[in-house]
This record gives structure tokens, C-alpha cells and sequence, in this order.
């Protein structure tokens, strides 16, 4: 059985990102802009909806653009837990 998406809120997930270098930079209406700067220069962005719970299908594509800058092995137990 895979292990099962984790609920999370904004906040959480804000928090979670920000172990991996992630900063709020910017608000617009009900969504943050998070942005780290590698080393070399390059702005990596994510973009998380404002909301208490977030929605399942939401969190696995924040999951699938986050994993484009932080490897998915240490990103998958911040997302996923068995129950």
C-alpha cells in the first residue's frame, strides 16, 4: 500500500518548504509566492495557495514542482505518511 498525502495547511507547508531555503517574497490576493536563490544565481519559485486545509490534488502538484529543485527523497516525508 503507498503511504497517503498528508493534510496540510498553507502554513505548514510554508514551514516546511522554508527548511529547504524557501521565503515568502510576495502576496497577491489568496496565494504567497515562496522563492530560494541557488548558489549560482538561478530564482527557483513555487507559488502556494492561502488556504486552512489544502486541497489533495493541490499538494501533489506543489509536491511535483517542488521536486524540480529539492530531491524527492527528502521531500516525500514532508508530503506523505502511512495513516
Amino acid at each position: 500500500m503507498s503511504p497517503r498525502l498528508r493534510r496540510l495547511s498553507s502554513r505548514e507547508l510554508c514551514q516546511a518548504l522554508g527548511r529547504f531555503g524557501f521565503e515568502m517574497v510576495a502576496t497577491r490576493g489568496s496565494h504567497a509566492k515562496l522563492r530560494r536563490m541557488t548558489p549560482d544565481g538561478l530564482r527557483q519559485t513555487l507559488t502556494v495557495p492561502l488556504h486552512r486545509e489544502l486541497a489533495p490534488g493541490t499538494l501533489r502538484a506543489i509536491f511535483r514542482q517542488a521536486c524540480r529543485f529539492v530531491p524527492e527523497e527528502e521531500l516525500h516525508p514532508l508530503f506523505f505518511g502511512n495513516g
